[in-house]
């Protein structure tokens, strides 16, 4: 809601920029979309070499 609002007063202060960011803003999304697969996958992959190291306190039986 206030990204909504925030966005009706750059409408009405500068109206020009507020279209260009609404026409701008599917494909800056487009653009950023491989940077955030990009990023859930290193996500996962830190997450395995995380329970990889973590694996043999886990079988002595250390903290969970």
């Amino acid at each position: 809601m206030i990204k909504f609002l925030l966005w009706c007063l750059l409408l009405v202060v500068c109206w020009p920029l507020a279209i260009l960011a609404l026409v701008m803003w599917p494909i800056v999304w487009l653009l950023s979309l491989p940077f955030r697969m990009v990023g859930i996958a290193m996500d996962g992959v830190f997450g395995l070499l995380r329970g990889i190291v973590m694996l043999p306190a886990r079988i002595l039986g250390g903290a969970r």
